[in-house]
């Protein structure tokens, strides 16, 4: 950070995310017409398995990892191994629990057994856990480069294995089963053979020699675990509610409208890969008036960003559709509400840092179940009766309230002061945009809702626009004096 502005750390993190955003709106039309709605709903459903064994394998060490990085002198390489191990341990515990259940939880799950199954279960949680932890290293090197690099390399590997398996399999969701663990298993070799190799070269030179005891670090991160089962439920029960009350042609179609949402999903994952190392040194290595002013700026201008690029994507949400194919024309209902979830998820990450700072993680589980009890409910109630756009409309709703929630227990824990008010119109707005696109459905209107927001937004986050435009002016004036 010291090398290269916020927005240049920023940017180095993102052109590898958009250019995989590009590449999948290749990848998404491709998978939706080699596959019937039945058999890509499905696949969602394995992400969805391996989501929950991943959680409880990883122990919240990854947060771990994160906290304590940056303290001072501190012996990287053994905090890598005292974060790893344990998370392997428990993944071994949980594959073996998986192994002897996979009967039943196969013929629930996807109405099929085979031992290619459990087998791509098994690598792809196994993958799943180094994968975390060496990517989390990149991250926390602040290699935006790299970090990029190797997302363009595996989305490449995973459009290239997805024709392959389908040649052989055809309409089968083992297709995107069997790409996704070759393409993330590729790169997390090259990633633990480059730790390898940078280890062994920096032995010598290692002079930190803090280590922090294995219980400490556990206390940590055990908490984590329940945030993150929190989230997955959060993320997953309009999936299990669809598969219990509704049909697994309707999930497919939710679990397009989902992959559709890509631009936000993108841009969130690249800001939070970037943030986090970037929050945690600010607070530990800066004075903290000065990190706080920092993060309400920043918390105001991606509040900003994020209205703008949900409106944009719920107004031309039906251009997108059509890439998909005639099979998934009703995704367009079901897009609208979802665009909340990612940009709330986003907000999320930069107002909850004080919890992490003063390590109150507890506090996390309490806006998670929040969220989860809202969310369980509002399923219940609206996908019997809306299918999708029932599902979506819970889940959006639900992130405002785990957002709302989480801002509020962070706030008493580390104060920073940030602007709630106009977040809330901000709710509010996107609310009444994505309600009118879902309900009514007319072009004219939608179109004028989504015009009146944006108007409204600008006028409302003038302060955020002359933050950016005067950033901008700097960043062009170093440019030129280069």
């Amino acid at each position: 950070m010291k090398k290269k502005s916020v927005f240049g750390s920023f940017l180095s993190y993102f052109y590898g995310n958009f250019i995989v955003l590009l590449m999948g709106f290749i990848q998404t039309p491709i998978v939706t017409r080699i596959m019937s709605e039945d058999e890509y709903g499905k696949r969602g459903l394995f992400e969805m398995v391996v989501s929950i064994i991943y959680i409880f394998a990883i122990l919240g060490m990854d947060q771990t990892y994160i906290r304590y990085y940056y303290k001072k002198d501190i012996d990287r390489p053994h905090l890598m191994k005292q974060c790893l191990a344990p998370a392997l341990a428990i993944v071994c515990v949980i594959i073996t629990f998986y192994v002897i259940f996979s009967g039943e939880a196969n013929n629930y799950l996807f109405e099929r057994q085979g031992f290619d199954i459990i087998a791509l279960v098994v690598s792809y949680t196994i993958i799943s856990v180094f994968e975390r932890f060496l990517f989390l290293d990149v991250r926390m090197q602040q290699n935006g480069v790299l970090y990029s690099n190797i997302n363009i390399i595996q989305k490449v590997l995973n459009i290239a294995f997805i024709l392959i398996a389908w040649k052989f399999l055809g309409d089968d969701f083992r297709v995107a089963l069997y790409a996704m663990v070759l393409s993330w298993g590729a790169t997390t070799f090259y990633l633990a053979v480059r730790y390898i190799l940078q280890l062994r070269k920096n032995s010598a030179a290692q002079k930190n020699t803090v280590r922090y005891p294995q219980k400490e670090l556990v206390k940590y991160g055990l908490p984590f675990i329940l945030v993150l089962l929190m989230e997955w439920l959060l993320s997953s029960c309009d999936k299990l509610a669809l598969r219990h009350w509704s049909s697994f042609s309707e999930l497919g179609i939710y679990s397009a409208a989902m992959n559709i949402m890509a631009l936000l999903i993108t841009f969130k994952n690249t800001f939070v890969a970037f943030w986090s190392p970037v929050a945690m040194e600010k607070y530990e290595n800066e004075d903290s008036e000065e990190s706080k002013a920092f993060f309400r700026n920043v918390f105001d201008l991606t509040r900003f960003l994020c209205v703008l690029a949900a409106v944009g994507l719920i107004l031309f949400r039906q251009v997108i559709v059509l890439l998909l194919g005639s099979k998934y024309r009703g995704a367009d209902k079901i897009i609208p509400f979802l665009t909340l979830m990612p940009i709330f998820a986003m907000m999320f990450e930069i107002t909850v840092q004080g919890i992490k700072f003063v390590k109150k993680n507890k506090l996390l589980n309490i806006a998670s179940a929040c969220a989860i009890v809202f969310n369980i409910a509002g399923n219940a109630i609206l996908v019997p009766k809306f299918a999708g756009a029932g599902a979506a409309l819970t889940t959006g709703i639900s992130y405002i309230v785990y957002f709302a929630m989480g801002t509020f227990l962070s706030e008493r824990s580390w104060k920073v002061g940030y602007d709630l008010a106009r977040t809330a119109y901000a709710a509010a707005a996107l609310g009444i945009v994505a309600a009118i696109a879902t309900f009514n459905g007319n072009i004219m209107i939608t179109t004028a809702a989504g015009i009146i927001c944006i108007i409204v937004t600008c006028f409302v986050e003038i302060k955020s626009i002359r933050y950016a435009c005067i950033y901008g002016a700097q960043i062009v004036q170093k440019l030129k004096g280069r």
